[in-house]
């Protein structure tokens, strides 16, 4: 006796999905599809795997979840792949990535800027840190203003590096920021945290004490356009005694604030504004600064050039 066995039905379609592929973006028109199949990235990954084309489980999720997007020779393979596994018709994917971001290289020379290795003393490890981050936005933003405030434990420790910036696009489509935290002592922060903007990817050097942290806007900024970002690099204090706080600006910038505040059991008794145009060139004090009653110093510039700008104290 022989009885029909029905074929599964294939997954439904999401009624999301005929639109998406048609208007983007590149993420939620990946997105649904992977959902439409029912396949996990797991599944996506093994598959792309035996064709020869290895793509991370993590490369998938930033790339649905709008966090990067495919961009070398090697990634759009993988997309057209992509849309092979997923049933989708060829280049319906391929289309809404568009033209490649701008790229520091693309934009040229800004005048007056310095480069990494100009205003940072790990230079070194940064460009690894760079790497595992697809776009560094080199030079696609300008500054103008930043304000910062570095907070002082009561053992005379760092405790936190907060700044809010506001950024002006130099091209269309940049839609992030790269920020730099190194501390000389080797001490990593334990967080990074934003309030007007997603944390993506995370990169550290701990023997060098370098942070990279992608930071991510809402939407891809227009030439011209201003953005605010604030975020905080914070550690669990006890590391050893910090001596300074300088902040290297590879770019001018209109406006620079920064703010020292000293927990009020370790205040010290003289603050120097300092500065350098390059780590090469030995640190110059510009003035001797005065601590008010809240237990703060700052220095503010306006018009600042690209260099090493920065407060350093010293303890009894």
């Amino acid at each position: 006796m022989s009885r029909r066995v029905n074929p599964p039905k294939p997954p439904e379609e999401h009624p999301a999905l005929g639109d998406a592929l048609r208007t983007g973006p590149f993420d939620r028109a990946l997105q649904l599809a992977i959902q439409s199949r029912g396949l996990s990235l797991e599944r996506i990954h093994s598959r792309l795997a035996e064709r020869g084309i290895p793509v991370s489980v993590a490369s998938l999720s930033y790339w649905q979840r709008g966090i990067s997007r495919p961009e070398r020779p090697s990634s759009m393979l993988a997309v057209r792949a992509l849309e092979e596994i997923l049933d989708l018709a060829p280049d319906s994917l391929v289309t809404l990535i568009g033209p490649r971001r701008p790229r520091g290289r693309w934009l040229g020379h800004v005048p007056g800027s310095l480069t990494y290795q100009d205003v940072c003393q790990a230079h070194h490890g940064l460009g690894s840190l760079l790497d595992g981050i697809d776009n560094p936005v080199d030079g696609q933003l300008e500054t103008l203003s930043h304000h910062e405030s570095y907070l002082i434990g009561p053992r005379r420790e760092e405790l936190a590096a907060r700044s809010r910036v506001v950024f002006r696009a130099r091209c269309d489509g940049v839609d992030r920021y790269i920020a730099i935290h190194h501390n000389e002592e080797g001490v990593a922060p334990i967080d990074v945290t934003s309030d007007l903007c997603r944390i993506g990817r995370i990169r550290s050097d701990p023997a060098r004490g370098l942070t990279a942290a992608e930071l991510l806007f809402d939407r891809p900024l227009t030439s011209g356009e201003t953005y605010v970002v604030e975020y905080a690099f914070t550690t669990t204090g006890g590391g050893p005694a910090a001596t300074q706080y300088v902040r290297g600006f590879r770019f001018p910038t209109r406006e620079y604030l920064l703010q020292i505040r000293f927990d009020e059991a370790a205040v010290p008794p003289r603050c120097y504004q300092t500065w350098q145009p390059n780590v090469e060139t030995a640190a110059a004090d510009l003035q001797e600064l005065r601590i008010d009653n809240w237990n703060t110093v700052h220095l503010f510039e306006f018009e600042s050039r690209a260099g090493v700008h920065g407060i350093r104290w010293e303890w009894n």
